[in-house]
């Protein structure tokens, strides 16, 4: 069955960098495109960006457009979300998605989820 496993999360000081990983099995990884997004707590999950199948399209809210980024390798099934300048409202458990679409910006496009990694900032 299809796996999405999310790894890479924990406490960070303001300002800190993380890096998130989603480790794709059981579906074929280079057909979807593969999204990230992210629920704080008494918040309702939102978009955090999205990358095409190739890499060659991507989309990010605005709240994280130019600390974040979105990159994938197709040969190791995986997708990575850099977090630079956290802040404390990133605070939040992170997931990963894949959706067949070409991008995809809402969560009722996504085929597959994963469990979540947990990310929290320190001010």
């Amino acid at each position: 069955q299809v796996q999405l496993v999310e790894s890479g999360g924990g406490l960070v000081q303001d300002g800190g960098s993380l890096r998130l990983s989603c480790a794709a099995s059981g579906l074929t990884f280079s057909s979807y495109s593969m999204g990230w997004f992210r629920q704080a707590p008494g918040k309702e999950r939102e978009i955090v960006g999205t990358l095409t199948r190739t890499g060659g399209g991507s989309f990010y809210a605005d709240s994280v457009k130019g600390r974040f980024t979105i990159s994938r390798e197709n040969a190791k099934n995986t997708v990575y979300l850099q977090m630079n300048g956290l802040k404390a409202e990133d605070t939040a458990v992170y997931y990963c998605a894949a959706a067949r679409a070409y991008i995809a910006t809402r969560e009722s496009e996504y085929d597959y989820w994963g469990q979540g990694t947990q990310v929290t900032v320190s001010s």
